[in-house]
């Protein structure tokens, strides 16, 4: 062979030899590409394949094709052909034996590699909570190579995540929506949002690929139970649990979580906001029917404090219990009815949640039609609007932490100045004193009256002037005593209408009026010391000069 000789074919030079095609590298990798590897698109001017094409650089793909997981999967796949011949051969003992070599991997390096730290892990954690939980509620189809084993995987890891969530209280909003229930928990600091669905028979759709799910699926159920391994570690637990028995056998698996998971977390440790989330519903007993969707009401209550049971196996205590202070109900009327307890849907305990206060339950009895389930992921201030609700909320929670709201339309009657401010403040005090001088007078004219009418039922219209006298002086002590008690009248009446005033005035207005009233007084305090001080010094002098 010459010593320059190239095979036949065009040499590749420039972009043709540094990028590839997303196609080309499948073929060239005889793998899909795994969802734990980060690859960056590349854009470049000249397309060598077209626009429509997806370009990786080369060196990544070279990279990713020494990659030890891969050298797994293809001896997976090795063994699967081999398999597979042997069953056709019909030869039960190479079967077997091919079957005793099936190669095994672990994605402990690839998370490694994509969360260097465990803040990584919560920041990316998400999507895989919403992919867990889905999964969770699917049911086993062979056709799809959904098994029975990864659902029943799914479900352990999801009520692992929500038994620490809820007895940790670190629990921040929930929300119904019709996709299902959105949760959010704040974990080290990060929040975390995923969706649950709905306890209902799952619909299966036919054109969705549940083979690039399950891949993003094995991904994410090693992620959450080394996040879940961390986690429980962290508040001096063993991983993974071990549950009792009988709650298992009785379908109650998360109350079985939380009793394993029960007080444990340090109060030293708490954050103010998760101390008031722990003592939302304390020592607050609930009961759940038949007929509302007990995990999430269990997971939502227990992690605000609340202690909860329900009717049927395991549940901690029965309907009957007299220390059951709110019965969830979803249907339209309830037959038996304990007068210990309220009976309420089940939106009054998300809505409590998300406003951080025990709302009034007049609107959330049984039967009745319900306020608007607000969504607490939504900025109202951000939106340019805010519902109705919202704002009987914001009272209830102004009422709760006692603070006194401006009233509705107090902000139209603001006053531009200080000026306009006093000169309000000087004409309620004028009517004020208006008021009580006519009121003064109205009870002085009913009092001559009701004498003159006394000395004519008497049929006397003569006095001796020492009677007029005393008459006189009566009528003098009288008129003495009511000037003082007008007077008195007069002041409380006036103050009663400056309260009046200053409760219709917004926070700011008022603020302002009280620090122009304090000076007001400082003022007349100064100057009532001056008068004294000139009083004192000519006294002194008229006893010198004496």
């Amino acid at each position: 062979m010459p010593k320059h000789y190239r095979p036949p074919g065009k040499k590749k030079e420039g972009n043709a030899a540094r990028y590839i095609t997303r196609s080309q590298a499948v073929k060239d990798l005889q793998e899909i590409m795994y969802s734990s590897k980060t690859f960056f698109l590349e854009t470049q001017r000249k397309k060598v394949k077209g626009n429509h094409h997806t370009y990786y650089h080369m060196k990544d793909i070279l990279g990713l094709k020494h990659d030890p997981l891969l050298v797994k999967f293809r001896e997976a796949r090795t063994y699967e052909k081999k398999k597979k011949k042997a069953m056709s051969k019909k030869n039960k003992d190479l079967v077997e034996r091919v079957s005793t070599h099936k190669p095994s991997y672990t994605l402990d390096r690839p998370i490694l590699e994509r969360y260097p730290t465990f803040i990584d892990a919560l920041r990316d954690l998400d999507d895989g909570l919403t992919m867990v939980h889905l999964f969770a509620a699917l049911p086993a189809i062979e056709r799809e190579n959904i098994q029975v084993e990864r659902i029943h995987s799914c479900r352990g890891l999801s009520l692992e995540w929500q038994a620490y969530v809820s007895r940790t209280h670190k629990l921040r909003k929930a929300f119904i929506s019709v996709k299902g229930i959105y949760y959010q928990a704040e974990v080290e600091g990060q929040k975390i949002t995923w969706l649950t669905p709905h306890a209902l028979q799952q619909v299966m759709p036919q054109d969705v690929d549940y083979k690039i799910m399950l891949t993003f699926l094995e991904l994410y159920e090693n992620l959450l139970g080394f996040v879940n391994f961390k986690l429980y570690n962290s508040i001096n637990l063993k991983y993974p649990p071990i549950l009792d028995p009988r709650l298992k056998a009785s379908a109650s698996d998360l109350y079985a979580f939380t009793r394993y998971v029960e007080n444990v977390a340090d109060e030293n440790e708490d954050d103010e906001e998760t101390r008031a989330c722990k003592t939302l519903f304390k020592d607050m007993t609930f009961f759940l029917s038949r007929e509302v969707p007990r995990e999430s009401l269990l997971f939502v209550i227990t992690a605000f404090g609340g202690v909860v049971s329900w009717e049927g196996d395991g549940a901690p205590f029965e309907e009957s219990n007299q220390s059951i202070n709110y019965q969830i109900v979803d249907r339209p009327s309830q037959s038996h009815r304990f007068i210990s307890r309220d009976y309420i849907q089940p939106q009054w305990v998300f809505d409590c949640i998300n406003a951080r206060i025990i709302l009034p339950t007049e609107d959330y009895i049984v039967g009745k039609v319900l306020p608007p389930h607000l969504s607490p992921f939504v900025d109202n201030e951000a939106e340019g609007h805010e519902p109705e609700y919202a704002e009987t909320i914001k009272r209830h929670q102004a009422a709760a932490r006692k603070e006194i709201l401006p009233m509705p339309g107090g902000e139209q009657d603001d006053l531009d100045n200080a000026q306009n401010l006093l000169a309000e403040g000087i004409i309620d005090r004028t009517k004020a004193k208006e008021a009580a001088e006519r009121k003064r007078k109205m009870a002085m004219l009913q009092e001559e009256y009701h004498h003159e009418l006394k000395k004519e039922l008497e049929g006397t219209t003569q006095h001796t002037p020492a009677t007029a006298e005393e008459g006189k002086k009566k009528k003098k002590n009288v008129d003495d005593e009511e000037t003082e008690d007008d007077d008195q009248n007069l002041q409380q009446f006036a103050d009663d209408n400056d309260n009046m005033s200053k409760v219709t005035m917004s926070r700011k207005k008022r603020r302002l009026y009280e620090a122009m009233k304090i000076s007001q007084e400082r003022k007349k305090a100064s100057v009532d010391t001056l008068k004294t001080r000139k009083k004192n010094i000519q006294n002194s002098k008229k006893t010198s000069s004496h």
